[in-house]
């Protein structure tokens, strides 16, 4: 068989394994989704290949390829031609696979599906996996003497004994030693949450307490990871006497939680202790992620109760109109849902594990194969990080609040649909939610991608601010004034268009941090200034231990 036969022969191949493909995500149900290809496409496609695997082949017989990816970056792979000629081969391969996923006729969650499978497998598939096509791992091994691979198998079975990849040197850290330090109290306490109130650093405060509610699949101490970083210190250095939930890490005894728990027992709850402590009518709340999800299941609630506690609102990285998901949407469909709700109909627990496992495939090189060649092909102590620290913290969810969790919003986007979702017992409606909310999202986020974000300017009637920061889902929050880097955008504060493009083609960039825009815009809605209170809780709300508390020390089993 000639090259050229040969390369057709693989490209049919190809076809024919994406053609099997079927559907991702555990839906017993699904139907196959049609699937097909435009033989023009293919056979622009062969011919490509075609050519480009052949110059891939003059030019590894006149010298070696140029590799450009940093996961062979390193000059072992630059001095090697075997290896260069391999890596270069693989990259070729990959980007065909993605050009043939791009070139599927089907509908657009089946293509979306096939371009997740095809980067999971691309991801997996790379020569630098794997230590006998690992250039530079080798070149390790012998400058060693062998003493790598003896570390890497050491690192393999501690990662294995502790049931996760280990993205930094976890023993370096500790919760309340060197990782959520600011200085305050335990005020409220019950089986599903602490309240934390922190130490005034100001003479003054505002009358208005200020309330953060964080997500509840990760531990609060994100916003409080050091000194410098903490946007829970920066608060309170703001003037505002700040509260914060902290969710304790369910065990076997929270099997039956609810997202009406979540909303009542929590939010609502933090809320009225929060009033009763401040002895403020009205308080500032904040949530974060799911936490913004939660706050806004609990001011509609209060608002159908006619209830309003809440002066304004302030939400991070939130969905809460699910139509544009991103990349999360390829596991769900009807039969995923279903096989979650049957799995939970008895109650059970969402393991921590399980969910990390999922967030870190989302992003497989950073956050999985990148570990994975460090710690066990070059036998490498990954160094000190607090914020991977804290990504390797996991946390459980109750099974039955999960899968309600998981119906109402990624599957039917109830949220949006006045009176649709019963919280709490009432039939909820976020239109009487009628306060002004600062909306933020940030441009590069994989998890609440910035269309999910700026979707809530078209949800709430009141008066809004959006703003969008550079960077991902943690590290376009996590950005202190004081380091000076990245930037944000602002834009008319009356008109949002409907779609995200429209309003960021429109607004203007800032350099440096957004939480100086939000704290500005926060104290217009904080009230007068009174003295700093002496002492934590007030009346039957007493300091209970000293913060960060029990619940976050709590470690998710594995």
């Amino acid at each position: 068989m000639d090259q050229n036969a040969a390369l057709k022969s693989l490209g049919d191949s190809w076809l024919k394994a994406l053609a099997s493909f079927q559907t991702i995500g555990g839906g017993g149900d699904a139907k196959t989704p049609s699937l097909s290809f435009s033989p023009d496409k293919l056979e622009a496609l062969q011919k490509q290949y075609i050519e480009e695997a052949t110059d891939l082949w003059n030019q590894s017989l006149h010298g070696k390829p140029e590799v450009k990816d940093r996961r062979f970056k390193g000059d072992a792979w630059a001095h090697n031609p075997m290896a260069a000629f391999t890596a270069a081969a693989y990259l070729l391969n990959t980007r065909t696979m993605m050009a043939l996923t791009e070139a599927a006729e089907t509908d657009a969650k089946t293509k979306a599906r096939i371009q997740f499978a095809v980067e999971q497998w691309a991801a997996a598939a790379a020569p630098s996996n794997y230590l006998a096509l690992n250039a530079e791992a080798q070149q390790k091994a012998i400058e060693t003497k062998g003493e790598s691979i003896s570390k890497g198998i050491q690192n393999l079975l501690h990662d294995m004994q502790q049931g996760h990849v280990s993205m930094t040197d976890e023993s370096l850290f500790e919760v309340g030693k060197n990782v959520a330090t600011t200085e305050g109290k335990v005020v409220f306490e019950n089986e599903f949450f602490q309240l934390l109130e922190y130490k005034p650093l100001t003479a003054k405060v505002y009358e208005r307490p200020f309330l953060f509610i964080p997500p509840c699949i990760n531990k609060f101490y994100i916003l409080d990871l050091q000194p410098e970083n903490s946007f829970i210190r920066y608060a309170v250095a703001q003037g505002h006497r700040t509260f914060v939930v902290s969710w304790r890490n369910p065990d076997e005894s929270l099997r039956n939680t609810t997202w009406d728990n979540y909303v009542e027992d929590v939010a609502i709850q933090a809320i009225k202790v929060v009033q009763e402590i401040g002895g403020a009518k009205q308080i500032n709340a904040l949530g974060f992620c799911v936490g913004g999800t939660i706050l806004s299941n609990a001011l509609a609630v209060l608002a159908a109760r006619g209830e309003k506690p809440v002066a304004s609102a302030t939400l991070l990285t939130t969905l809460i109109d699910f139509t544009d998901t991103g990349i999360l949407d390829v596991f769900i469909d009807e039969g995923f849902v279903k096989y979650r709700e049957g799995q939970f109909a008895e109650g059970g627990l969402m393991k921590g594990k399980d969910m990390a496992s999922t967030f870190s495939f989302l992003r497989p090189n950073d956050l999985v194969w990148n570990y994975v060649v460090g710690n066990y092909l070059k036998g490498e102590t990954p160094p000190p990080f607090d914020l991977l620290y804290w990504n390797s913290d996991s946390t459980n969810l109750p099974g039955p609040m999960y899968a309600w969790y998981l119906r109402n919003t990624y599957l039917e986007n109830n949220l949006i649909k006045p009176g649709k979702a019963m919280v709490c017992g009432e039939k909820i409606d976020l239109r009487k939610v009628d306060m002004p909310i600062y909306i933020y999202g940030s441009r590069e986020d994989h998890i609440v991608p910035i269309g999910g974000a700026y979707a809530s300017t078209h949800v709430f009637p009141g008066k809004k601010r959006f703003v969008m920061g550079a960077s991902g889902h943690i590290a376009g929050v996590i950005n202190p004034p004081a380091a000076n880097k990245r930037c944000y955008w602002t834009g008319s504060e009356t008109s949002f268009p409907k779609d995200a493009e429209q309003w960021i083609a429109k607004s203007k960039e800032h350099a440096g941090s957004w939480w100086t825009d939000w704290s500005a815009w926060l104290k217009t809605h904080a009230g007068k200034q009174i003295a700093a209170p002496k002492a934590y809780g007030k009346g039957k709300h007493k300091a209970i231990e000293a913060a960060p508390g029990r619940y976050v020390k709590e470690r998710a089993s594995h």
